[in-house]
C-alpha cells in the first residue's frame, strides 16, 4: 500500500490458497503504510502521511500523529489489519472523518457449512449491535451496525489530554471458501457524517470480489 491519496480505487490483497480480494476505494481516502523495509522507512512514509493529513499542523503535531498511527501497528497485525484508510471531509458545512480497515481472519473451526449464520448468531450473542445475513454478489455475508467508546490521544485534542469519544460503525464479515473471513469495517466520530459514510461504504462493500489463482472470479458458497 501507498501513503498517497489513492488515484488508483482499485484495491488488493491475497489470503491463503490463492484468493484474491479486490475493491473498490472512494477518491480522497489516504491509506497507512502497510509496505516498509525497515522501521526507518516506516516513519518517513508515516511522516509524509502526516503532512498531508495534517497540512496546517506543525511540524510538531504532525510528528506526534504520526508516532501516534505508528504506536497502533502492533494491534494492526494482531487484528489482521491489511488496508487501513481514512477520509476528513466537510458534510454540510460540519468536519467530518471516517476511517476504513479491512482484515483477514481465520475463520471458527466451528462454522461448519453456514459460515455466514455462525457469525451472525456470534455476533447476536455478543449484543455489540444490528445484526443482518446479506447477499452480495460475491457471496453470503453478515452485517453489524453499533457504536463503541474509543479513546483519542492527547496530541490530538484541545485539552492536550486523552478523551473518550463513542464511535459508529458498520462491520460487514465475508466468510471465504478457504476458512478465512474477510471484514471490512467503517467507523466514524462524527453523527453528521453517518448518512454520507454509511452510503459511501455500502458502495465499497457491493465492489468487493474474489478471484481464483488463474484469475477466474468466485463467488463463496454460502
Amino acid at each position: 500500500m501507498t501513503t498517497d491519496t489513492i488515484e488508483d480505487s482499485r484495491r488488493s490483497l491475497t489470503g491463503s490458497d490463492g484468493i484474491e480480494v479486490r475493491w473498490v476505494m472512494p477518491e480522497g481516502f489516504l491509506e497507512l503504510p502497510f509496505e516498509a523495509d525497515d522501521l526507518d522507512e516506516l516513519i518517513h512514509k508515516l511522516l509524509e502521511l502526516a503532512r498531508r493529513a495534517l497540512p496546517g499542523g506543525s511540524e510538531e503535531v504532525q510528528q506526534e500523529w504520526a508516532a501516534m498511527c505508528g504506536a497502533h501497528y502492533d494491534e494492526f497485525v494482531e487484528a489482521g489489519i491489511q488496508y487501513a484508510g481514512f477520509v476528513v471531509t466537510e458534510v454540510d458545512g460540519v468536519r467530518c472523518t471516517a476511517t476504513v480497515n479491512v482484515s483477514l481472519l481465520d475463520l471458527d473451526e466451528q462454522a461448519g457449512a453456514k459460515p455466514a449464520g455462525f457469525i451472525a448468531t456470534t455476533l447476536r450473542h455478543l449484543e455489540i449491535g444490528q445484526v443482518d445475513e446479506v447477499q452480495l454478489p460475491c457471496g453470503p455475508a453478515v452485517t453489524c451496525i453499533g457504536t463503541r467508546q474509543a479513546d483519542v490521544d492527547g496530541s490530538l485534542t484541545e485539552s492536550g489530554k486523552d478523551e473518550a469519544i463513542w464511535t459508529s460503525f458498520i462491520q460487514v464479515q465475508i466468510p471465504l471458501s478457504n476458512q478465512t473471513v474477510l471484514v471490512l469495517e467503517m467507523g466514524t466520530p462524527t453523527a453528521e457524517g453517518w448518512d454520507t459514510f454509511s452510503a459511501m461504504f455500502a458502495g465499497v462493500v457491493k465492489s468487493v470480489r474474489f478471484f481464483d489463482e488463474q484469475g477466474s472470479p468466485l463467488v463463496m458458497p454460502g
